[in-house]
């Protein structure tokens, strides 16, 4: 059965993100991934879900993709609380403002804290590099700035938990 089959988010919060060892080398590939299907999701909407994961590409292995519709989903159900912080944080571009795909990154990095899916800095780094690969010009320096504040915010009130694991070595790159 397709994880999307029922797009009911209590469905999804009892599904494990499949980060193992094999997945460690390409976890930059499943974050674009889950960033990908996270814009989708904003833009088409939730009534879309099996839609959306039925549109795959032949780059990803199936690992990668199972791993990245997983991380989306995840990233989905706290996109409230995210939304909620960044503008609280950012008055003046509150979230219906930003690009979509920025409103993507920034959502994906703020589970990746708020879950110890990745420390803060890593889950910064890997937004900044999508935002370069994916956004405007300025887009860059405002997920940087935005991601940064909303670390700060989560350490300040001790929501940020341990990590379940370990940033990336070079040997893993």
């Amino acid at each position: 059965m397709s994880p999307f089959s029922d797009p009911r988010p209590e469905k999804w919060a009892d599904l494990e993100i499949p980060y193992h060892a094999a997945l460690m080398s390409k976890r930059g590939d499943i974050r674009r991934l889950a960033m990908q299907v996270l814009y989708q999701i904003d833009l088409r909407g939730e009534a879309d879900l099996y839609a959306i994961e039925q549109q795959g590409d032949d780059f990803d292995t199936p690992e990668v993709r199972d791993a990245g519709l997983a991380l989306a989903r995840a990233a989905w159900i706290d996109h409230a609380q995210a939304d909620a912080m960044v503008a609280e944080l950012t008055p003046d571009w509150p979230t219906h403002r930003q690009p979509p795909v920025d409103r993507a990154i920034l959502r994906l990095a703020f589970y990746e804290m708020t879950s110890g899916h990745a420390p803060p800095k890593v889950a910064i780094n890997e937004a900044i590099n999508l935002a370069k690969e994916y956004c405007g010009p300025n887009s860059p320096a405002f997920v940087n700035g935005v991601l940064d504040k909303v670390a700060r915010k989560l350490q300040e009130q001790n929501l940020i938990p341990e990590t379940t694991q370990h940033p990336p070595t070079d040997d893993l790159a």
